[in-house]
């Protein structure tokens, strides 16, 4: 962890150093945002995304993700996600996984010296078959805090959370984000993140704690401008070996049609089944 510490005090540096303007983030990486959903707007993906270690493998696709702006500066979010796991030492499985449902709040709204800051409070529904390893069997909680500063077309991203897992062979962990994404043309966008967490107990793939380096991105369909393509791929640098990747079709609408400057993309690329953030 003390790796992944000084990539984070390294990004938030950066973070800092510029004046900015709004621009939504998010997955395919694993660091999310902390912008809402416009108010009376919505998003829908369709994604599957894996993420592995020497202990399992695990898998989540097709999986379905809604959100909606239901208030101002309020996102309320869900996931109906199907999966597999893939251990070393045993036969796999596949099923209906753990349910995520969420809500986002935009606490501090971005200005010219101040990034916008909120809350991504999620809560992970047993709705996996505990027995077959297909999720927790328990509620558990994830409370990161994220914050977000635009500087043209330069975005950076990031932010800190913390997971409480009630099960046995579980653990409560820490984990971190950072991201650093560019704008490169009207269709496509690039970024490179450091994502980092602690061990996650006996029973999760990640036995131990990991940091990562993640490279993705999105294409934006020129003949369907609410519609997008993400993907993302990434491996640990320190820690116990991980590899991470995902890939996402996007649908944005509401009224006054989808956001400018990204068209908000974000999406959690972690939701997965036992273990997974």
């Amino acid at each position: 962890m003390r790796c992944c510490t000084r990539f984070a005090l390294t990004a938030l540096i950066l973070l800092v150093a510029g004046s900015i303007r709004l621009r939504a983030q998010g997955p395919p990486y694993q660091t999310d945002d902390p912008v809402p959903v416009d108010f009376h707007h919505y998003e829908f993906y369709i994604f599957g995304s894996t993420d592995g270690t020497p202990v399992e493998v695990d898998s989540t696709g097709p999986a379905f993700e809604f959100n909606w702006g239901a208030l101002p500066r309020l996102q309320l979010h869900g996931i109906l996600p199907w999966g597999s796991i893939h251990p070393s030492d045993d036969q796999g499985a596949f099923g209906l996984i753990d349910m995520e449902l969420g809500a986002k709040v935009a606490v501090i709204k971005e200005s010219k010296h101040v990034p916008q800051i909120g809350p991504f409070v999620m809560f992970e529904i047993p709705t996996g078959n505990y027995d077959r390893g297909l999720g927790i069997g328990k509620v558990y909680y994830k409370i990161p805090i994220w914050l977000q500063k635009n500087e043209g077309k330069w975005l950076f991203d990031g932010g800190v959370g913390y997971s409480i897992v009630p099960q046995t062979d579980y653990r409560n962990f820490w984990y971190t984000g950072w991201l650093i994404k560019r704008q490169l043309s009207e269709r496509w966008e690039l970024g490179a993140e450091v994502f980092g967490h602690q061990r996650e107990g006996d029973a999760a793939p990640q036995t131990q704690g990991s940091t990562l380096i993640d490279v993705g991105g999105y294409y934006h369909f020129k003949k369907f401008p609410g519609q997008q393509f993400l993907f993302c791929y990434g491996h640990s640098i320190a820690g116990q070996t991980e590899n991470y990747a995902y890939l996402g079709w996007y649908w944005t609408w509401g009224n006054g049609g989808a956001k400018s400057d990204s068209e908000r993309i974000w999406i959690h690329p972690a939701h997965m089944a036992s273990g997974f953030r």
